[in-house]
C-alpha cells in the first residue's frame, strides 16, 4: 500500500474539498487518463485496486501512472470507547481528490483497450469519474 515514509506531524485535521482541481487537471503524461468528476477521499487500498484492475486488463503492454498519492493520516478511536481521553490512533492514509483530478494515466495501448481498463479502474473508487484523452499541444493559432 502506498503511505508516506515519515509526516511531519502524525493527526492532521479533516479539512474540506471545496473548489476544483487547479492542479493536476490534464492528462500529462500519458494518452488517456481517468478524472474525477466529484470530491472524494480515496484510500491507499482502493489505489492499489484501481491499479491491480487496470494492469490485468492490459496484460503485459502500455504503461500506468499514478497521479495521487495518500499523504492524510485518518485516525479511528477503538471500538466501545468513551468519550474523551484524545484523538484516535492513525488507521490509515488517503488522497484528497477533487473534481477535475486526473488520478490515472495510460500510453501505449490502443483507445478501446485503455478506455476499459480505465473503466475498470473505476469501478475500484468510491467517486464518479471519466475517461479522458490527451488534448494536443500547440493548437492555438488557427488562422495562420
Amino acid at each position: 500500500m502506498l503511505m508516506p515514509k515519515r509526516v511531519k506531524f502524525r493527526r492532521v485535521q479533516r479539512g474540506r474539498m471545496k473548489g476544483k482541481a487547479t492542479r493536476g487537471n490534464v492528462v500529462s503524461n500519458g494518452e488517456f487518463g481517468l478524472q474525477a468528476t466529484e470530491p472524494g477521499w480515496i484510500t491507499s487500498n482502493q489505489i492499489e485496486a484501481a491499479r491491480i484492475a487496470m494492469t490485468r486488463f492490459i496484460k503485459r503492454g502500455g504503461k500506468v501512472w499514478i497521479k495521487i498519492f495518500p499523504d492524510k493520516p485518518i485516525s479511528q478511536k477503538p471500538a466501545e470507547t468513551r468519550m474523551g481521553s484524545g484523538k484516535g490512533a492513525p488507521e490509515y492514509w488517503v488522497a484528497v481528490v477533487k473534481p477535475g483530478r486526473v488520478m490515472f494515466e495510460m500510453a501505449g495501448i490502443n483507445e478501446e483497450t485503455a478506455r476499459e481498463a480505465l473503466r475498470l479502474a473505476a469501478h475500484k473508487l468510491p467517486i464518479k469519474c471519466k475517461v479522458i484523452a490527451r488534448e494536443e499541444v500547440g493548437g492555438a493559432n488557427e488562422d495562420e
